[in-house]
């Protein structure tokens, strides 16, 4: 590997939207989680 090869960093754009589906997947999993208490309590 030279040193005047680029950073192995994905761009701007991939790693936005890596954390927005990060976000998106636990919001996820607590509205699953909320489904199941309400149902279970309905």
């Amino acid at each position: 590997m030279l040193w005047s090869d680029p950073e192995n960093e994905p761009p701007k754009e991939l790693r936005d939207t890596q954390a927005m589906l990060r976000r998106l997947g636990i919001l996820m999993a607590f509205a699953m989680l909320l489904a199941m208490l309400v149902l279970g309590i309905l």
